[in-house]
C-alpha cells in the first residue's frame, strides 16, 4: 500500500482543473488527503463545482498589473496560512510563485507541470526568476526550453493527457444531447482568446474582420458554437455556448470542425481527433515542439494569418481535405503516455523527485533517447 500523502493542488485557471482533476480523486480513492486551493478567474470555480471537488477560494484574478500583483501577494499569504494548518507532504501546481515560495518555506516538494512558452524576455526572466530556484521538480512537454536541472525534469508528453488520454476520457454523446446539442447535425466549435495574460504580451489572435468572416462562412454550412474568454461583441452573441462547462469535451469530440486563436483548446480538440485550425501571430516563431509535432503529423494547421486560416476552413468543411484523422489521432496516442498516471507516480514517491535523470515519456520515446 501506498505511504499515506497529504497533497495540496493548488489550482489557477480552468485548464488546471481538467490537468489536476483525475489525480485528485484518485488520491482520495486511495485513501490520501487532498486539498484543493482555487482562484476566481474564469469558469474556475464553477468547474471545479460541476466535478464535485472541494476547495478553498484564495483568491481573483485582478485586472490589470496593479491589482495583479496585488492579488499575488495576497494569494501567496492565504497559501501559506491553508498550507501550514493541512501540512502537506507535496504541492502540486502549475509554475506559480506563490505555490513555489510556499513549499519552500514548509520544506516540502513543489511538482510543477508547464507547457507555456513565454515570448517576451522580461516576463520570461522575471517569471523564471520568481519561481525555478523554489521548484523540486518540473514536469515538460518534449523539447521544451526551461533553464532547470535535467536531473530534477521530467517529459510529460502532451499535459492534456492527463484528461483526455481514452484512460481517462469516453465521449457521450446522449450528455450532449440533453444538453440541447445536435451530434448528428454539422456543428463547430470556434474559441476567442482575450489576449490579456503574462504570456500574451506582444501577440494577438483574431482580427474582428476575421471572426465575421469565419462566422459568416460557418453559420451557411451547419451550427457555430463560440466560446470566449472575454465578453463577447453583440453581433456574435447568438452564437455563445451555452453548453455546460464540464460538457466541452464533448463537444470538441463530437465537433466537425475547431478553430481557435487559444493554445490549449486547439490541442485539446486535435487530441481528440477533430480537425483543427489555429490561428495566431504566435504561429512559427514561438511555438512550442506540442504545435510542432500535431502539424507533422497533420492532425493541426496552424497560421499566422487569419487568411490562410479561413481557406483551410472552407477546405476542410467543402470535403477538399480527405484526412483520415481517428487514424492519425490514436498513432499519437499510442505514443504517449497518461500523463494522470505519470503525476501520480510523482506524488507517491517519498521525495517526489525523479528516480533518474533520464526523462520518462512513452516506452517508444524513451528508446529514441538511448
Amino acid at each position: 500500500m501506498d505511504e499515506h500523502k497529504r497533497v495540496i493542488f493548488d489550482v489557477n485557471h480552468p485548464a488546471q482543473v481538467h490537468l489536476f482533476r483525475h489525480a485528485i480523486t484518485e488520491l482520495e480513492d486511495r485513501g490520501h488527503d487532498t486539498l484543493v486551493t482555487s482562484r476566481e478567474k474564469e469558469i474556475t470555480t464553477d468547474l471545479l463545482d460541476a466535478y464535485g471537488i472541494d476547495h478553498e477560494l484564495l483568491s481573483t484574478a485582478g485586472d490589470g498589473a496593479v491589482s495583479l500583483v496585488t492579488e499575488l501577494l495576497g494569494r501567496e499569504w492565504r497559501l501559506l496560512s491553508v498550507a501550514r494548518e493541512f501540512e502537506p507532504d507535496v504541492i502540486v501546481s502549475r509554475l506559480s510563485p506563490a505555490a513555489a515560495h510556499v513549499s519552500t518555506v514548509l520544506g516540502c516538494p513543489n511538482v510543477v507541470f508547464t507547457d507555456t512558452v513565454v515570448p517576451s524576455k522580461l516576463m520570461r526572466t522575471l517569471n523564471y526568476g520568481m519561481t525555478l530556484p523554489f521548484v523540486d521538480v518540473a514536469c515538460i512537454p518534449p523539447n521544451f526550453e526551461l533553464p532547470f536541472s535535467p536531473a530534477r525534469t521530467v517529459t510529460a508528453g502532451f499535459h492534456e493527457l492527463a484528461y483526455l488520454h481514452p484512460n481517462r476520457f469516453e465521449p457521450d454523446a446522449e450528455r450532449l444531447a440533453a444538453a440541447g446539442v445536435a451530434v448528428d447535425e454539422p456543428y463547430f466549435v470556434l474559441r476567442f482568446a482575450s489576449w490579456d495574460a503574462y504570456h500574451d504580451v506582444g501577440n494577438e489572435g483574431w482580427s474582428r474582420q476575421g471572426k465575421r468572416d469565419i462566422v459568416s462562412f460557418l453559420d451557411d454550412h451547419g451550427t457555430v458554437y463560440i466560446t470566449s474568454e472575454s465578453e463577447l461583441p453583440s453581433e456574435f452573441r447568438e452564437y455563445q455556448l451555452s453548453v455546460p462547462p464540464h460538457l466541452i469535451h464533448d463537444l470538441l469530440y463530437f465537433s466537425d470542425l475547431y478553430l481557435g486563436d487559444s493554445q490549449t483548446m486547439c490541442t485539446e480538440a486535435t487530441l481528440l481527433g477533430t480537425p483543427s485550425i489555429r490561428v495566431n501571430s504566435k504561429v512559427g516563431t514561438h511555438d512550442m515542439n506540442n504545435f510542432v509535432e500535431l502539424d507533422r503529423r497533420g492532425l493541426l494547421f496552424s497560421y499566422p494569418d487569419e487568411r490562410d486560416a479561413l481557406a483551410q476552413t472552407r477546405a476542410i468543411v467543402t470535403g477538399q481535405v480527405d484526412a483520415d484523422w481517428e487514424r492519425k489521432r490514436q498513432a499519437l496516442i499510442d505514443d504517449k503516455r497518461d500523463v494522470t498516471s505519470l503525476m501520480l507516480e510523482l506524488i507517491l514517491r517519498s521525495d517526489a523527485a525523479p528516480e533518474t535523470e533520464a526523462p520518462v515519456d512513452s516506452p517508444r520515446s524513451r528508446a529514441a533517447n538511448d
